[in-house]
């Protein structure tokens, strides 16, 4: 499967306003950080979940060995932006630390089970960031 080839289908039928192929349109939010090296901004499509005022990702890279792109480029950077349904706004992206991170990965394993079946693919602890308005 060609991951970038899907990405950038996901993001045009997302901007659309229509349906998205093979996922729930109301579990996507868009994600644009800047390139750690490049500079440049790059958007992923992700799963969210609504934590109060502010959106989670998970930067679990379905189990591989090391983070996803998108986690690295805002650790570098915060600045993001998100892109929510007819909605987009800059946010402050935060990787959630000590019982701040304890409390949302045990809930997110609960709700999402998937995500403790990634963590069980790598020995590195998967971060969990908060997106903040």
């Amino acid at each position: 499967m060609d991951v970038r080839a899907t990405n950038r289908r996901v993001i045009e039928q997302f901007r659309a306003g229509g349906p998205v192929e093979g996922m729930h349109r109301d579990r996507l939010v868009l994600l644009t950080t800047t390139g750690r090296r490049t500079g440049n901004p790059h958007t992923t499509p992700m799963m969210f979940h609504r934590d109060g005022d502010r959106l989670l990702v998970v930067a679990s890279n379905v189990g591989a060995p090391n983070h996803p792109d998108w986690y690295l480029n805002l650790v570098a950077d915060p600045a993001v932006t998100v892109e929510l349904a007819d909605d987009t706004w800059s946010a402050t992206a935060t990787p959630l630390r000590d019982g701040h991170y304890e409390r949302a990965w045990a809930e997110l394993t609960r709700l999402y089970p998937f995500f403790a079946e990634h963590a069980r693919k790598t020995v590195r602890t998967i971060p969990v960031v908060a997106l903040t308005r």
